[in-house]
C-alpha cells in the first residue's frame, strides 16, 4: 500500500519541483537603478527595471546586467603636449552614468573601457589647444570642454558624462622651476610694491599731520592776536571811561565857588613855576604894577605859559 503510494505521489512531487523551478527562472526581480537586458533566442526582446518583472522560462534570459548609478573611473596618468610644445603629464576621475542599457550593451563592447580612452584622448586634445599657463587658470574650463566633447561621441553608447576632474597636472622638472622663479620673482614684486605703498602713505600722513599742525598753530595765533586786541580795545576803552568820568568830575567840581579858587590856586601856581622857568633863561624879567592882583597874576601867568608854548613850537 505504501509504495503504491509513493508511486502515485512520485509524479506530483516532481511536477511540484518543475513548477517551482519554472517560477524561479521567470520571476526576476530588479534592484533600484539597475537594468536587466534580455534576450530571447539571442535576439534583443526588452530591458526589464527595477521590481518584479516576468521572463519565459528556457527561452529569455538576462544578457546583461546594466547599473543605472553615477559611476566613477580613474583615467589613468598619460602625457600631454600643450600649444606651447610643452610636455605634461595629467591624470583625472570621469564621472558618468548610462542612459540607455540597450546602447550600452550592444552600442559598445566595453563602455567602461571605451568612455576611459575617450576622456584620455579628448583631454590630449583640449590641452593642446591652451597654453601651460592658462591650464593651471582656466582648469574648469579645460574640464568642461572634455565634459562636452565626451558627450558629443559617447551618445552612440548610451552613456552620460556628469563631469570630469583633473587631478594633477605635472610639468617637467625645468618648467618648474622656471615658474618656481617666477613665482618668488612676483612675490618679491608684490612686496616691494606693498613696501613702496606703505612708504607713500607714511609721507602723506606726515604731511597731513604737518599741514594739521601748521594750521592749528595758525588758527591759535590767530585767536591770541583777537584776544590781544579785544583786551587792548577794552582797556582803552576802560582808560577813556575813567578820563571822561574824572573830567566830568573836574567840570562838576569847577561850576562851583570852591572849585573857581582851586583852579585860581592851580593856576597861580603854574604862573609861579612859570616865572621861575623863565628867570633860568632870562636875567630880566618885567611884571606889571598890579601883580599883586591875583587875577592879573593868573592873567600874566597864562600870557607867559602861552608865550612858552610859543616858542618851543
Amino acid at each position: 500500500m505504501e509504495v503504491l503510494l509513493d508511486y502515485i505521489l512520485a509524479p506530483e512531487i516532481f511536477i511540484l519541483i518543475f513548477v517551482l523551478i519554472l517560477l524561479k527562472t521567470s520571476i526576476k526581480f530588479v534592484p533600484q537603478n539597475r537594468a536587466y537586458v534580455i534576450e530571447r533566442f539571442g535576439k534583443y526582446q526588452s530591458t526589464k527595471e527595477a521590481g518584479l518583472n516576468f521572463i519565459v522560462p528556457f527561452v529569455d534570459r538576462v544578457a546583461a546586467d546594466r547599473s543605472l548609478k553615477e559611476q566613477a573611473v580613474d583615467v589613468p596618468e598619460q602625457s600631454a603636449i600643450t600649444k606651447d610644445n610643452i610636455s605634461l603629464h595629467v591624470d583625472g576621475v570621469l564621472y558618468f552614468r548610462v542612459l540607455d542599457p540597450y546602447k550600452a550593451t550592444y552600442g559598445v563592447d566595453d563602455y567602461v573601457f571605451a568612455v576611459t580612452q575617450l576622456a584620455q584622448t579628448t583631454m590630449r586634445s583640449e590641452l593642446g589647444k591652451m597654453e601651460l599657463d592658462k591650464t593651471f587658470e582656466e582648469r574648469d574650463m579645460l574640464n568642461t570642454n572634455i565634459v562636452s566633447s565626451i558627450n558629443d561621441a559617447s551618445g552612440p553608447w548610451g552613456i552620460q558624462v556628469l563631469r570630469y576632474e583633473i587631478k594633477d597636472i605635472v610639468p617637467p622638472h625645468s618648467v618648474m622651476e622656471a615658474m618656481e622663479a617666477q613665482m618668488k620673482a612676483e612675490r618679491v614684486k608684490r612686496a616691494q610694491i606693498l613696501e613702496s605703498e606703505g612708504d607713500r602713505q607714511a609721507a602723506i600722513n606726515r604731511a597731513e599731520g604737518e599741514k594739521q599742525s601748521v594750521v592749528l598753530a595758525a588758527e591759535a595765533e590767530k585767536q591770541e592776536q583777537t584776544l590781544r586786541a579785544e583786551g587792548e580795545a577794552a582797556a582803552i576803552l576802560a582808560v577813556a571811561e575813567a578820563q571822561a568820568k574824572a573830567l566830568k568830575e573836574v567840570g562838576d567840581a569847577a561850576d562851583t565857588e570852591a572849585g573857581q579858587k582851586a583852579i585860581q590856586l592851580d593856576l597861580a601856581t603854574k604862573a609861579i613855576e612859570a616865572r621861575k622857568a623863565i628867570a633860568k633863561d632870562s636875567s630880566v624879567v618885567l611884571l606889571p604894577d598890579s601883580s599883586t592882583d591875583a587875577a592879573a597874576i593868573v592873567a600874566q601867568a597864562m600870557a607867559i605859559i602861552n608865550k612858552m608854548n610859543q616858542g618851543k613850537n
